[in-house]
Parts: C-alpha cells; sequence; structure tokens
C-alpha cells in the first residue's frame, strides 16, 4: 500500500510576463477566470483529492496569495452586517483550515525544478502533488483525484498528459507511452519540447504530478538545463531509471491560463458553465454576432 498523499507543492514565484503590464503588481496566479483566481482552482482541485497541507512557494510581491488565503475581518464584518450571508459563505468556505497553509520563498528565478526543490523542509520524506496554478482543468472528478486512483493502485510517480497536436508537441513536456491502459499506463521516458519528427507520443505533461521525495536529491544535483534553469523534467528522467512512472490520460481539459489565449478560453469556458451566468452570457455573445442563436443551431 503505497504512502498517502498529503501534501501539495504550487509554484507561485513567477514572474508572469506574459500579462505584463497586469501581472506589473499583481501575481499572475491571482488573475480571475470569471471571479475564481487561478491558485484557487488548483487549490479546489487539491482539497477534493484530499490534500492536507498546501504548500505556497512564492516570490517578491506575492504576499497578496498569502493575504488571499487568510480570513479578512473587516470584509467578513461588512457582509454580516449588509445581509450577504451566501458571500460569507463562500469565502469562509474557501479557507484552508488553521496550520495546514505554509509559504516559503524563492529568490531567484531558476526554474520550475529550483522552486519545487524550495519545498523540500516543508514536504519532508513523503510523497507529495504537484499542481501548476497556470493550468486549470475542466474535469470532475478533479485531475488530481483521478490521478490519486491511479497512485493507489501502483504507487510510485505519477503525471497527468492529455493529447496535443502532434505539429504542437514542440512547446511541451511529451511522454513516451508503455503497456496498460488511459487511467494508467508505463511511461517509459520523457522529452522536453522534442520535434515532431521525433517525438515519442503526443501526450503532453499538463502540470499535474504526484512525486516520491527521491526527486528533492536529485534537483540538488541538477545542473541548469533548457533556458538555463533547472528543470523538473529532467530530474524525472534520472529518476524514471531507479523509479516507476504512471501516465493518466485524465478524463476532462485543460486551459493553459500562463498564455493570453487560454486564459480568455478558460473565462468563456467557465462563464457558460455557470448556471447565474451562462444564458447572460450567451445572449449577450449573441448580440455582438459571436454565438449563433439557439434556434439557428436546430437542424432544419
Amino acid at each position: 500500500m503505497p504512502k498517502r498523499v498529503r501534501t501539495a507543492v504550487f509554484p507561485v514565484a513567477g514572474l508572469g510576463t506574459r500579462f505584463l503590464p497586469a501581472t506589473k503588481a499583481m501575481p499572475k496566479e491571482m488573475l480571475t477566470v470569471v471571479d475564481r483566481p487561478l491558485i484557487q482552482y488548483a487549490v479546489d482541485e487539491a482539497r477534493e483529492a484530499g490534500i492536507e497541507h498546501f504548500v505556497f512557494v512564492t516570490g517578491r510581491n506575492k504576499g497578496v496569495i498569502e493575504d488571499h488565503f487568510d480570513r479578512q475581518y473587516e470584509l467578513e464584518h461588512t457582509l454580516e452586517i449588509r445581509g450577504k450571508s451566501q458571500a460569507l459563505r463562500e469565502l469562509q468556505k474557501d479557507l484552508p483550515s488553521a496550520g495546514q497553509s505554509s509559504f516559503t520563498r524563492q529568490q531567484e528565478p531558476l526554474g520550475l525544478g529550483h522552486a519545487v526543490w524550495c519545498a523540500r523542509e516543508l514536504v519532508g520524506d513523503q510523497p507529495f502533488a504537484l499542481l501548476l496554478p497556470d493550468m486549470v482543468f475542466k474535469a470532475r472528478p478533479g485531475v488530481l483525484k483521478q490521478m490519486m486512483q491511479a497512485y493507489e493502485e501502483t504507487g510510485g510517480n505519477i503525471v497527468g498528459v492529455e493529447e496535443v497536436d502532434p505539429k504542437d508537441v514542440s512547446s511541451y513536456g511529451i511522454v513516451a507511452r508503455g503497456a496498460g491502459p488511459d487511467h494508467g499506463f508505463r511511461i517509459t521516458g520523457m522529452v522536453e519540447k522534442p520535434k515532431p519528427a521525433d517525438a515519442p507520443s503526443n501526450l503532453f505533461i499538463s502540470g499535474r504530478y504526484i512525486l516520491q521525495p527521491e526527486i528533492f536529491n536529485l534537483l540538488s544535483e541538477q545542473t541548469r538545463g533548457a533556458g538555463n534553469e533547472i528543470q523538473l523534467t529532467d530530474a524525472m528522467q534520472v529518476l524514471i531509471k531507479s523509479q516507476d512512472f504512471t501516465g493518466v490520460k485524465y478524463e476532462g481539459k485543460v486551459f493553459d491560463c500562463g498564455s493570453k489565449l487560454g486564459f480568455l478560453t478558460a473565462n468563456v469556458v467557465f462563464a457558460l458553465d455557470r448556471p447565474d451566468l451562462a444564458d447572460a452570457f450567451r445572449n449577450e455573445m449573441v448580440k455582438l454576432g459571436l454565438f449563433e442563436r439557439e434556434r439557428d443551431r436546430e437542424p432544419a
């Protein structure tokens, strides 16, 4: 029986340069899809999967993330006296319990692998989940919960993957698929941003991992790779020689909200999934000529 995964790591120290000037003074992780920050979607997903300890690897000018996961007494009091009980319940529901959140600093932007390594003392000698907040999923159950189900069967390391158009593999980390079903197949190798002709598959690593603590020792020795940064994929390529890696082709869809196109698409998709917004939002899009009217879409 594999050790239970109780801790999740959230790397939130990035500069968010692709969203400047919006992210000049505000962390990119606090950009909202409809009305929830990107980081909240990741925390919600982790909580659904049974995570009990939330570790945030932050950087300078990221204090608002810590504030977001703290109580705002003045706001709560104002909502209470104004009778906005539903809004108050929503705020309280989103908060981790006292002592469940930890924050550590990545003083230099040395890459994802370095950010993960910065969490080593808080994670300890235990398996942990890793969630990249830029990647927002529309999936039921959540992607991490689907991965947890595979982990309970196989143990080891788990990587969430999704198909991408083969011509676009050079933008992603790609896994080589071995034997097994979609919900739990053997990963036999990984390649970072291969040329289409050299890619072992079209399954890309989509920002969700369950990793064993041995990754920390490898990261501490890892030399800088692509972009002159310490790359997590490089350390996983070493770890795969001694530990099993399982791929989970999850049910759902990822939106790369680190890009403007993915972020805008996610806002549209999630707005249309909201019962309180969907009809009104669609009507506005129809008025602008961007959506068809319902009757225009019906077969003749």
